[in-house]
């Protein structure tokens, strides 16, 4: 039985844990058997540079941590060798970085995950990573929104030219001063 040191050590992990998974706006549990120290230190940094937390916990203290964020239907993909990936900031860039190593890597899998407050299955999480990036749909938003400016200028200049009514070009001012008119007296 462990002391009672250890037991409050723990419950303030899973409390930290639990706190983690609380504030982030998506999470994705992940197997990671059989990956290599490099290809493990190239995902935490990719992850690290997008501002993903990932960490691995006892799968006890995981699924009392989703318990406690409301997420205790994650409890049933926590067997084996797992990770938890969480993103505060970003929905889909845990899910994005995670897709990219479990196509590379086959023994490292994905087994589920949440986002706005719904559990997801792998195929969930595989969907969410498929969403384009925040700064890529909101250039698409940006281009729709300028496609029919540009669209009524161009039917304007067209309208313009064919009816000859363009403005007509500033007459080119000649080298010599004009004369002055004489003051009339």
């Amino acid at each position: 039985m462990p002391s009672a040191k250890i037991l409050e050590q723990k419950m303030a992990q899973t409390e930290a844990l639990a706190e983690r998974i609380r504030n982030a706006q998506a999470g994705v549990i992940v197997s990671y058997a059989g990956i290599t120290v490099e290809q493990d230190t190239a995902l935490r940094t990719k992850l690290r540079q997008a501002g993903v937390e990932y960490k691995v916990y006892k799968n006890s203290m995981t699924g009392l941590a989703c318990e406690k964020a409301g997420y205790g239907e994650l409890k049933a993909h926590l067997t084996g060798m797992n990770a938890i990936a969480t993103c505060a900031s970003d929905p889909v860039a845990a899910a994005k970085i995670v897709k990219e190593y479990a196509d590379k890597i086959e023994t490292f899998s994905i087994k589920g995950g949440f986002v706005d407050g719904n559990v997801l299955d792998e195929a969930g999480v595989v969907r969410l990573a498929e969403i384009p990036s925040k700064e890529t749909l909101i250039c698409k938003i940006m281009m729709g929104m300028q496609s029919p400016l540009y669209k009524l200028a161009y039917a304007l200049q067209a309208i313009i030219d064919k009816s000859g009514e363009a403005p007509a070009e500033a007459p080119a001012e000649s080298a010599e001063a004009p004369a002055e008119a004489p003051a009339a007296e």
